[in-house]
């Protein structure tokens, strides 16, 4: 990948190097600074151009901060990390060149034309027509519309899933929860936000979550629950018992 990327950007021999050279690694770093990436300042630079100078490492160390490197573990990861920069300064340097050849700009006339069945397909779900249809839609199900229809949508979806499934319609005393309504307000939330609806807010986003937590524990219970009926059959025989060897 390297030795792509220095082909590139036009790397003298770049077939031929031996990376793994640190005399190389800092010729390339030096030709990268002076012909590519140009954001070192001069005193940097100058240094970095002594290749064979004892505080070259300590230098580079400077260099790559400069330029926002992360910390990496290997040169190669270093060298790697210098030349997608490289490549980067020069797309955006380059941008009018690139963009004939941007996957939208490509002429698509021999492409076959797909007719999609499904009628959702056509939907445009930005205009406004989808927008008010989702909004009435809430409306008659009584869910506050946002201002993005796309998440209304998804209210609308879980009002119907957990609602007016077939099962929760002809049976809805199974589904319909009874009892004593949680005195939220009183709850210790534990922190204040100086302010009474936030808090009100948090402590109910509080209990959703913990509603969500034990609806996932009770599934998961049932899942145990489910393959223990498989492997851990109580009907045990016996007479195939063995004891010792």
């Amino acid at each position: 990948m390297s030795k792509r990327l220095l082909n590139a950007l036009e790397y003298p021999q770049a077939d031929s190097l031996n990376l793994n050279d640190p005399i190389t690694f800092k010729k390339i770093v030096v030709w990268l600074e002076t012909n590519r990436i140009k954001r070192a300042p001069p005193n940097i630079f100058n240094a970095l151009k002594n290749i064979n100078g004892g505080d070259w490492d300590n230098v580079f160390i400077k260099y790559k901060d400069g330029l926002g490197c992360p910390v990496l573990e290997t040169k190669l990861e270093e060298l790697q990390w210098l030349l997608g920069y490289a490549v980067q300064i020069a797309t955006s340097a380059n941008r009018n060149l690139y963009l004939k050849y941007a996957v939208e700009n490509i002429q698509t006339t021999n492409a076959p034309t797909v007719v999609a069945e499904n009628p959702l397909d056509k939907l445009d779900f930005r205009s406004k027509e989808f927008a008010n249809g989702i909004n009435e839609l809430a409306k008659i199900l009584k869910v506050v519309p946002h201002p993005d229809p796309l998440i209304t949508l998804r209210a609308v979806r879980k009002v119907i899933t957990n609602r007016m499934a077939p099962d929760r319609v002809e049976n809805p005393q199974k589904y319909i929860v009874e009892g004593t309504p949680f005195p939220f307000q009183e709850a210790d939330l534990g922190f204040d936000l100086n302010d009474p609806v936030l808090n009100n807010a948090a402590k109910i986003l509080r209990m959703l979550y913990i509603h969500d937590v034990r609806d996932l524990q009770t599934k998961a219970n049932e899942l145990i629950v489910a393959a223990q009926s498989v492997t851990a059959n109580p009907k045990t025989d016996t007479r195939l018992g063995k004891v010792g060897f």
